[in-house]
């Protein structure tokens, strides 16, 4: 059997582990079902171990298969870094980019400079996905991250502050004559507020404490949403009080829309970041992409 098929039944193995099903490695891989099962077979048979057991409903690893799993892992990131170093002198970006981004933000603030990289470069083929959870790029092999707030430590990841996104606090003018409009932070609690529900965050508005400090308020959450857009609708429908990015909300705040309140206490912001694996982080499609997006964030296309 050729070197090449055992690197193959490798990165089906891994792909396999990683996706937890042979037909989720098989989609990732461009791939049957079927040629990802005989794959990883035959790799077992080589090696004389079982490295999944398999039930009608559930792919799991062997204590073999782990320890396997591990070894293998890093044998692709070796491969993938030299693999880097050599292509880095490639000046054009090409190949497929794997990107996730926030869901208001990315369509409306990251996508149209995704977009037009494609125009530019014919050769470079983009998959990209919108989430507000933590994604873990090593794990579910995505190349590029951008993300909003605080970023969780990781030792396999490289960061690189894009902007940052001014906060405020607005409602609509029919929400506000139904209700009246708070001055104190206090006053939120007696109303309906409108929160970002992301896992494993808390559910903060960022307030200025009147002395340049800012302070972290936890306001009753009425209502939850998973995406900035569905917030912004409910704000503008009158149900209640929302902290948002400034470039969310700046247009209706102009028109009359809505109507920012707690000025006094506005002066929040959260960092926004890209994110990607120190393995890959001379590939020219990576590199060419946080060049792009950190140039636009310095002519302020990003805020």
């Amino acid at each position: 059997m050729r070197k090449t098929d055992h690197l193959g039944g490798i990165t089906a193995f891994v792909t396999t582990a990683q996706h937890g099903s042979f037909t989720a490695a098989a989609e990732r891989l461009g791939l049957t079902k079927s040629a990802v099962a005989k794959s990883v077979g035959r790799l077992e048979d080589r090696l004389g171990v079982k490295l999944f057991l398999r039930s009608t409903r559930r792919l799991s690893l062997t204590d073999e298969g782990e320890r396997f799993l591990e070894s293998s892992q890093s044998a692709i990131e070796i491969l993938e870094q030299a693999e880097a170093v050599l292509t880095s002198h490639i000046i054009e970006p090409s190949g497929r980019l794997r990107v996730d981004l926030p869901a208001a933000f990315g369509r409306q603030r990251i996508l149209p400079h995704l977009l037009k990289a494609l125009r530019q470069f014919p050769e470079l083929s983009l998959t990209v996905t919108f989430s507000e959870r933590f994604v873990d790029p090593i794990e579910e092999g995505i190349d590029l991250v951008v993300r909003i707030g605080d970023l969780a430590d990781s030792s396999g990841l490289v960061a690189r502050r894009l902007t940052t996104q001014k906060l405020v606090i607005c409602a609509s003018p029919a929400y506000l004559q139904q209700y009246g409009a708070p001055e104190q932070p206090a006053d939120i609690n007696h109303h309906h507020c409108i929160i970002g529900l992301r896992r494993n965050q808390p559910k903060i508005w960022l307030l200025n404490n009147g002395v340049g400090d800012v302070t972290r308020l936890t306001p009753p959450p009425t209502h939850e949403f998973a995406d900035g857009d569905a917030m912004l609708a409910a704000v503008l429908a009158g149900c209640g009080l929302s902290q948002l990015p400034l470039w969310l909300v700046g247009k209706y705040l102009a028109t009359g829309e809505l109507v920012e309140v707690m000025k006094p206490y506005a002066g929040g912001e959260m960092p926004v970041s890209a994110l990607w694996p120190k393995n890959r982080q001379l590939l020219p499609k990576i590199r060419y992409m946080v060049d792009m997006l950190v140039n636009a964030a310095k002519e302020g296309l990003l805020d």
